[in-house]
């Protein structure tokens, strides 16, 4: 690159014309070297010496705004109903459907979706769909045997300490199945050992390292359910017979406990939320015969009993699991322990 000064001033304001002429060579001083400096320094060989040629960049980080992910869904089993009507509630279905059923509308519309149905049943009746044509030869069309994955294993705090409990009981969470509640229990009373933990876990299915929760009772969990209406709420039973229940948002210690006086003499086996409108009640059941109805506001004593007693029969049989469908008008179905 060639770089040059443009003079823009008169030359007289540049005063005489310099003269120059060629002049020999003329040393101006001969300085040599002091060899007692020479002995204070010592040859380094090799010589690396780094030089940076790349453009010198900045590096920065900043924190967007979180964007927060939601699975939302609808469960297509009851469909159709206005927003006045709650469809768990089942008085307000029987109370809706007698409503429509007197109308004259609906009338009509069975009567001709009635034909429809009959001329299809007439369809069928005519072919058989289900007709063998070929008896002789039979296919195999199965590609492979029906098989399970395991995905995560969620392993119980107390092998570390070389305790082996099992799992009776698995609850999972209503909201979106992200969590459950394991219980954790000895069911035989001679295999205990000696200071055997009594806690059970909440766990994240994200997480099987560590549990998120830990529910920590005065005896062992034998079963324990979320409440269908508020998912923080989880009942237990437990395995001196009492019943507790916690609230997840506020400690792991449970809220409130039935006095072991008037509660099971057995282990409670399970345990089921009943339909209430204040969301409130449950059964529980046992394999020393008797069913107690719970009201987790009040938990000095059951709200109502009931024991299970054949007609014609005077022996007390115990229940090891209970089944209640709020559909079926509140029916209860108990396996009992012969």
């Amino acid at each position: 690159m060639e770089i040059y000064y443009m003079y823009t001033k008169l030359r007289r304001d540049f005063g005489r014309h310099p003269n120059l002429t060629d002049e020999p060579a003329e040393v101006l001083a001969d300085i040599r070297p002091d060899t007692n400096i020479s002995e204070s320094f010592i040859d380094r060989n090799p010589v690396n010496t780094m030089v940076a040629v790349v453009p010198d960049m900045s590096e920065h980080e900043a924190n967007t705004e979180m964007v927060e992910y939601k699975n939302s869904g609808m469960y297509h089993l009851e469909g159709g109903w206005p927003k006045d009507v709650d469809f768990t509630e089942v008085e307000h279905t029987i109370r809706y459907r007698k409503k429509v059923e007197k109308d004259e509308d609906y009338l009509i519309a069975i009567s001709q979706l009635g034909a429809q149905v009959e001329e299809l049943i007439k369809q069928n009746n005519a072919i058989d769909i289900y007709e063998e044509y070929f008896n002789h030869d039979v296919i195999d069309h199965s590609s492979e045997q029906p098989s399970a994955k395991t995905l995560t294993v969620f392993r119980d705090p107390a092998q570390k300490k070389g305790i082996t409990r099992s799992a009776p009981y698995i609850s999972w969470h209503p909201d979106g199945g992200r969590k459950m509640a394991v219980s954790y229990a000895i069911m035989e009373f001679q295999q205990q050992p000696a200071g055997m933990p009594v806690s059970s876990y909440v766990w994240d299915v994200n997480n099987p390292n560590s549990p998120e929760m830990e529910l920590a009772p005065a005896s062992q969990v034998c079963c324990a359910v979320y409440n269908p209406k508020d998912a923080n709420v989880l009942i237990a039973g437990l395995y001196n017979g009492q019943v507790t229940f916690w609230d997840t948002r506020k400690s792991t210690r449970q809220i409130d406990t039935s006095p072991i006086e008037l509660s099971h003499r057995d282990p409670v086996y399970d345990i089921c939320w009943l339909q209430s409108k204040t969301g409130t009640e449950a059964a529980s059941v046992s394999t020393d015969g008797n069913t107690f109805f719970w009201d987790i506001r009040r938990m000095g004593e059951p709200v109502d009993s009931l024991v299970l007693q054949g007609k014609n029969d005077a022996n007390i049989l115990g229940a090891v699991c209970m089944e209640y469908d709020p559909a079926a008008g509140g029916a209860q179905g108990k396996g009992r322990a012969e």
